[in-house]
């Protein structure tokens, strides 16, 4: 591989991070404004699918036939692999509902000793020396960044339990999008994703959505989330991870964490403690040991 393509991968995926760090934040300002979880999350949801529809349509017309077109077994898949993509979403945003985005992200980087969990489960492979160490590190830089040592932080019980289950979910997500129908092209598979996670936000909204639906999130916030959230991180993180690899591109991708913190702290005016931040490092920190192997790209 050349250095311009691994350039170029790091550039895709770095950017899809950046962009996908900012949509709490953009989250936590539609609450501000009155709209429900329920609102918030189908917005995105329909925008996005209409989003990626446009973009295989012309990815159809520009490429033709040459486009490997997805079986109904493909599809069923996807849209199962998806529900999670529906449920992270649901548990993220639910969890900065009652506690601070900068506090929220550090939960959803769970993912990095729940992976290491899973797979050990999955694969029936122990996890290496590696692997413990970073959990290790990780769980020490969560009780850091999300400042339970200070005996004055009270956090909401409910954030915490949505947040590692936004966690779990999107650990799920991970590990079914890197393994289902991935012969088909990266817009085929976000589509049909977004559609098993649709199901699951529309059931949600259902039977959470109390009062009449406020369709002004469509043009206030709708077009917004669904880029940040469920059109371009997705298709950019597709583009780049083949040019990265793994391990190299998990590093560049945890620049979401700090990304989130930062406007957190900047639009939010959230309160982030140096402690704080030594924790966010050492969160990335684990990141780059479990994916040190980086010559191996």
């Amino acid at each position: 591989m050349t250095k311009k393509n691994l350039l170029k991968g790091v550039v895709l995926v770095g950017i899809g991070a950046v962009i996908y760090g900012m949509l709490a934040t953009f989250v936590k300002m539609a609450y501000a404004e009155g709209y429900t979880t329920a609102e918030v999350t189908v917005s995105q949801f329909i925008f996005g699918i209409l989003g990626m529809l446009i973009i295989n349509i012309f990815q159809k017309i520009k490429k033709g036939n040459t486009v490997l077109k997805a079986s109904q077994k493909n599809i069923l898949h996807l849209m199962l692999a998806g529900t999670s993509l529906g449920l992270t979403s649901i548990f993220y945003y639910l969890t900065v509902k009652f506690i601070p985005v900068s506090i929220a992200i550090v939960l959803l980087m769970q993912t990095v000793w729940i992976g290491v969990f899973l797979e050990m489960i999955l694969d029936k492979k122990r996890p290496s020396l590696k692997k413990i160490a970073a959990v290790f590190v990780v769980l020490t830089g969560t009780l850091l960044a999300t400042n339970v040592l200070k005996t004055n932080i009270q956090l909401d019980w409910r954030g915490i339990v949505l947040g590692l289950l936004s966690a779990v979910s999107f650990t799920t997500t991970m590990f079914t999008a890197n393994r289902v129908a991935v012969t088909i092209s990266a817009a085929q598979r976000c589509l049909f994703m977004l559609f098993g996670g649709a199901i699951i936000v529309f059931i949600f909204a259902i039977f959470t959505q109390t009062t009449a639906f406020n369709f002004t999130i469509f043009i206030k916030w709708g077009i917004i989330l669904s880029l940040f959230g469920t059109i371009i991180p997705p298709l950019l993180m597709n583009a780049g991870f083949p040019y990265t690899g793994i391990g190299l591109g998990s590093i560049v991708a945890a620049l979401e964490l700090p990304v989130s913190v930062l406007m957190a702290y900047f639009i939010l005016n959230e309160p982030v403690n140096p402690l704080q931040w030594i924790g966010i490092v050492l969160i990335i920190l684990a990141i780059i040991i479990m994916n040190i192997n980086i010559k191996k790209v």
